[in-house]
């Protein structure tokens, strides 16, 4: 891009990311989602793996094209999961690709084989649908009961029942585990079919957090079940329903708080891991279906937090390749039996996922960071024990999938230099056999490639950054571009860095930019995530303060000019910033801020913060509210009204501690939007709000693209 303007800020795809992803091995060919040029809408389609030939297998045509028209639950989902494509954005197949199941609109259409039309099989409203393995049944979630649709007929029936009407679901997760778990479902099929496993949640104990929609023409709201920190969960226990009749046992599980995930095993044996309520225990258990009853297989326990995976995979001598923190770094473990552990891989690094698994030939691939945590690599590791050995070449960051013969594998890789390139590569050796997508965006020609910057704290640890320097000589004015929090990475070697095109405009426009991953930040072990352990804010602040003054000491930054901003956890670290060190913040943009983690959800916060009775002045000194009267710089706030993650209350009480302190500030509210605007016009005006804010505040003109920034006098 020669020269970026800002409507590019909020076009979609951004430049280069229109790649091929969600790949799928069926027989001798890949299947993957795509989009047309400079569209959002997907499309599905396969590539034969031995000639490279691609062909469209399902088109969504007009249906699923337009969010507003999808059911409201299926937007909430969308929102959990991030979701920005439309057309077709999921698609389920049976586990010998007998069958695709294609939510669209809220209804279920199907798709016999490659080859078959696409049909419509239910109505709306059907959520969450997903085929038996064998590809005769589809099961869905219906007026809060689980039913199974005939494949070929669509006759429905019901296999639960007393759920309906009562505020209690079945076959639903609920909104913490979509939201902090990583579980989008509450039901799980077993591989014969003959079972399915669901989640009953009942959350009628949880008072009701109602969401006015306040820019409506007639009074309407949302009535959402929000568990809050140090109040009560929803109550979720497991069942197994019998397919053929309908008959439900409860499973048995150990006192816990939290369902995390469910897998039925290839023997037909059910396996759950159940964790407590301060998330420092987590319990493997298996079940029978037939019985209900289980037994603990495996215990983890920490003195900092257990992050969830899912790395879990069955062995034929009936062990468990099993991924675990207890050295505090995510390591690969063979666990038999009887209990016992043999760790497969060590040291300071980390193991992502299992990608495949070849027991004849005495292997396991993963996915990891021993080449550093800027990169993510394939290794090929023993199972008897060894040295792991690298399948990927190319330096960056490679998200594959293994065909179950264990002879190619699909490598979609990037570099900050380079958009995503995706090839059908050798798992022998990891040499070409054939490019399945090269990006031809015209838009990446121009882009600059941030510099990666790394240096050593105040403490002496390492850390990394991104710099996206102007031209010509500095110093320059600066803006830190923040998330701070866990769970999340913003500086690796990849595309996702290079095309951040809000970075870009300030740069093109003589304004740095840093983007730093303090200490918490993910994937550099629990020693580097604990830092921020019942206290959030200081520690992540100080990093970031040693990040601005590594820049200044370099000639990079000026000093007296200095931003920051940030949405979400960011949003929270841009108020925590300027308020423990305004002598370096001078102006930031806070986007959809958590204030005061008594506001947020239990599974969040709880890991990081331990619970609001056990450590109450942690919760205050972390809370934004606490350090007001130490802020000094010009201050914008960002939210959307709709916002059901991080409510609009905590910005609200925000404005109350400001307006308490007689501080000054702008506020940007959008009625329409929730946490992460998605509207074209809301999302372009909010560009050109925030973009000539932090211009003006560090005294740059921008040359009369945007004037909608105010000064804190014009709140």
């Amino acid at each position: 891009m020669d020269h970026i303007e800002l409507d590019d800020l909020v076009k979609l795809p951004l430049p280069g990311t229109a790649a091929p992803h969600g790949f799928r091995y069926l027989g001798d060919r890949v299947t993957f989602f795509e989009t047309g040029p400079g569209s959002m809408v997907q499309e599905l389609w396969a590539v034969d793996v031995q000639t490279g030939a691609r062909e469209r297998l399902i088109s969504a045509g007009t249906l699923g094209t337009d969010e507003a028209a999808l059911p409201l639950e299926e937007r909430l989902r969308r929102e959990r999961l991030r979701e920005r494509a439309l057309g077709v954005t999921v698609v389920r197949w049976s586990a010998g690709g007998e069958l695709a199941v294609v939510p669209l609109a809220g209804e279920v259409w199907v798709k016999d084989g490659q080859e078959g039309e696409l049909r419509h099989l239910v109505a709306a409203p059907a959520l969450d649908p997903r085929p038996s393995p064998d590809g005769r049944l589809v099961a869905f979630v219906r007026d809060a009961e689980l039913c199974v649709a005939d494949a070929r007929t669509g006759v429905v029936r019901e296999l639960t029942t007393g759920a309906r009407g009562t505020g209690r679901t079945h076959g639903l997760a609920e909104y913490v585990a979509q939201e902090e778990m990583n579980r989008h479902t509450g039901y799980w099929w077993s591989e014969d079919a003959r079972y399915i496993a669901y989640a009953e949640v009942d959350e009628t104990h949880i008072p009701i957090w109602r969401i006015p929609h306040e820019g409506r023409d007639t009074p309407s709201w949302e009535d959402h079940r929000y568990p809050f920190a140090g109040a009560e969960n929803a109550v979720v226990r497991l069942h197994v329903v019998r397919v053929v009749d309908g008959r439900t046992l409860q499973m048995t599980l150990p006192d816990h708080e939290y369902l995390c995930w469910v897998r039925f095993l290839p023997d037909g044996r059910l396996i759950a891991a159940v964790q407590d309520r301060r998330q420092t225990r987590l319990d493997l258990v298996m079940l029978d279906p037939e019985t209900g009853e289980g037994r603990v297989v495996l215990t983890e326990t920490s003195d900092v937090w257990i992050n969830l995976h899912h790395i879990l995979h069955p062995l034929r001598d009936g062990a468990l390749l099993w991924a675990s923190e207890r050295t505090g770094f995510q390591h690969l473990e063979r666990v038999d039996a009887g209990g016992a552990r043999m760790p497969l891989t060590s040291g300071p690094w980390m193991v992502e996922a299992v990608a495949a698994v070849d027991e004849e030939a005495g292997f396991v691939w993963v996915v990891g960071t021993l080449d550093g945590p800027l990169e993510r690599h394939l290794y090929r590791v023993p199972l008897a024990g060894g040295d792991p050995v690298r399948i990927t070449t190319e330096p960056g960051v490679h998200q594959v999938v293994v065909d179950a013969k264990t002879a190619t594998f699909v490598d979609a890789w990037s570099r900050r230099s380079h958009p995503t390139k995706v090839a059908l590569r050798s798992l022998a050796d990891g040499s070409l056999r054939h490019v399945l997508h090269t990006s031809g965006d015209a838009r990446v020609e121009g882009l600059r490639v941030p510099k990666l910057v790394s240096f050593r704290q105040r403490d002496g640890v390492e850390l990394h950054g991104a710099l996206f320097r102007p031209d010509g000589h500095g110093p320059f004015p600066l803006v830190v571009f923040v998330y701070g929090g866990p769970h999340a990475q913003r500086v690796v070697d990849g595309w996702s860095t290079t095309v951040d095109l809000r970075a870009q405009y300030l740069c093109e426009r003589g304004i740095a930019v840093f983007k730093l991953d303090n200490r918490g930040s993910a994937r550099r072990g629990l020693a580097f995530e604990s830092a921020l352990r019942h206290h959030t804010g200081p520690a992540e602040v100080a990093d970031q303060v040693d990040g601005v003054r590594h820049l200044v000491a370099l000639g990079v930054a000026d000093p007296d000019r200095v931003g920051i901003t940030g949405w979400s956890y960011g949003g929270y670290m841009t108020l925590m910033a300027m308020c423990l060190a305004p002598d370096v913040f001078r102006v930031g943009v806070s986007g959809a801020p958590v204030t005061h983690w008594d506001g947020y959800d239990t599974h969040y916060t709880e890991r990081y913060m331990g619970l609001p009775a056990e450590n109450p002045e942690g919760y205050r000194l972390s809370s934004v509210m606490a350090h007001v009267e130490r802020l000094r710089g010009e201050l914008m706030l960002v939210h959307g009204m709709l916002d059901e993650n991080v409510h609009f209350r905590h910005t609200a009480r925000l404005i109350n501690a400001l307006l308490a302190a007689g501080k000054e500030y702008v506020l940007d509210l959008y009625p329409d939007e929730r946490h992460v605007p998605r509207k074209p016009a809301d999302r372009l005006r909010m560009e050109r709000r925030i973009t000539s804010f932090l211009a003006r505040g560090l005294g740059v003109d921008l040359g009369g693209e945007g004037s909608a920034g105010g000064r804190p006098d014009r709140a």
